[in-house]
């Protein structure tokens, strides 16, 4: 599993790989982790407005490739202002999510 964390500007600030954790998921933990900042939504969100005839049709080939399916979510202040966002790949796509959402909650313990 790879875990990458973002800044508000989608700059990555933090990145976590698991021993044996596939390669080619590290592009798409940072880019769920953008994803989720770029539009200021969870990337399952995204990636249901973006299906054929949704509002966002094909924008996962914008800004340099987005991620569309679970496992990206912004994060925000007590303030409720975006601070960063946290992007996980490599599991299952549930347990992608699943550890994206826990990431979250301890943010939020944080603020």
């Amino acid at each position: 599993m790879n875990i990458a964390v973002v800044d508000n500007g989608a700059n990555l600030v933090g990145f976590l790989r698991m021993d044996g954790a596939w390669l080619g998921s590290v592009d798409i933990a940072m880019k769920k982790a953008k994803t989720a900042i770029f539009f200021q939504m969870n990337t399952e969100v995204v990636g249901s407005l973006s299906q054929p005839g949704g509002d966002l049709f094909n924008i996962e080939h914008s800004n340099q490739g987005l991620i569309t399916f679970p496992g990206g979510i912004p994060l925000l202040g007590s303030n409720g202002a975006l601070a960063g966002g946290v992007g996980v790949s490599g599991s299952s796509v549930v347990n992608d999510k699943i550890v994206a959402e826990a990431a979250l909650e301890a943010f939020k313990n944080l603020v």
